[in-house]
C-alpha cells in the first residue's frame, strides 16, 4: 500500500548538467532510471531547470505529452511548429499539447539574466491530437491556492488534455496557512521559501516536495514568504 505522505528532498533528485544549464528531475529521466520512481499518476516529468542567459534547449521533438511550463525567474523564449512564439515571464503559464508530434525550442532570453522554470509533462487522455499552444497571465492573490491549468475545472486559467489533472500555484506570506484540495493524489513542490515543521516532516525548503496519496485536505504553513506548485489528480 502506498505511503500516504512521501517526502522527496531536493538533495535526492537526479541532476543533469550541460553547457549553461542544470536540471533537477523529480522522476526517472533519460539516463537516470529508478524503477520505483517513474511517475505519479499521469505526471511523468517534473523538472526544475536553471539556465544561463542565452542557453537552453534547441529545437527538439515531442509527441503525445501535455507540457506545462511555469517560469520562476528571468524569461523563456518559446517557438514551435504551430508558428507560436512567445517570451514567457514569471506569472505566465504555458501549455504545449504535443499531440501527433511537434518541434519546439526553449531558450533563456539573452537579456533577462539567469532563467529558472519548472516544467511538467503529463500523459494525455487522447493520443494523436492536433498539436496546440496556449499561454496566459495568471492572477495570484497572496495566501490563496489558485487553479492555473486543468483538464476538468472551468475556473482554471488554461485547459490541458489530461482530465484528471489540475495545476495550482500559491504564494504565501510568512505565517500564512493553505489547505490542500480534497483530491486523492497530490504533488506539492516548494519553489522558494520554506514550510514550517509539521507532523509530516522537518521543514521543507526550495526544491523539496510532498507526494500525497489518499490524505486530502492537509494544511501547510509558510515559515517565510513561500511559493508552492501543486498538482492534484482526481484518480
Amino acid at each position: 500500500m502506498p505511503v500516504a505522505v512521501e517526502i522527496r528532498r531536493s538533495s535526492e533528485r537526479f541532476s543533469t548538467r550541460d553547457e549553461g544549464r542544470l536540471t533537477r528531475h523529480s522522476f526517472s529521466f533519460g539516463g537516470h532510471y529508478d524503477p520505483g520512481n517513474v511517475g505519479f499518476g499521469p505526471l511523468v516529468c517534473h523538472d526544475d531547470h536553471r539556465l544561463r542567459a542565452g542557453a537552453g534547449f534547441e529545437e527538439h521533438r515531442h509527441a503525445d505529452v501535455e507540457i506545462v511550463t511555469w517560469v520562476l525567474e528571468g524569461a523563456l523564449e518559446h517557438s514551435d511548429g504551430t508558428g507560436s512564439a512567445a517570451l514567457v515571464r514569471p506569472g505566465t503559464v504555458q501549455v504545449q499539447s504535443a499531440g501527433s508530434g511537434i518541434e519546439h525550442r526553449e531558450m533563456a532570453a539573452p537579456d533577462a539574466g539567469p532563467t529558472r522554470f519548472v516544467q511538467a509533462w503529463l500523459t494525455p487522455d487522447v493520443p494523436g491530437i492536433e498539436p496546440s499552444y496556449a499561454a496566459a497571465r495568471v492572477t495570484l492573490p497572496d495566501g490563496q491556492l489558485v487553479p492555473v491549468a486543468s483538464g476538468h475545472r472551468s475556473d482554471a486559467t488554461v485547459r490541458i488534455g489530461s482530465a484528471a489533472a489540475t495545476f495550482w500555484v500559491a504564494r504565501l506570506p510568512g505565517g500564512a496557512t493553505v489547505t490542500l484540495p480534497d483530491e486523492p493524489r497530490q504533488h506539492v513542490f516548494v519553489t522558494r521559501g520554506a514550510l514550517t515543521r509539521s507532523s509530516l516532516a522537518e521543514p521543507l525548503a526550495d526544491g523539496d516536495a510532498f507526494r500525497i496519496t489518499d490524505q486530502p485536505g492537509l494544511e501547510l504553513t509558510a515559515a517565510v514568504p513561500t511559493e508552492l506548485l501543486v498538482w492534484t489528480f482526481t484518480s
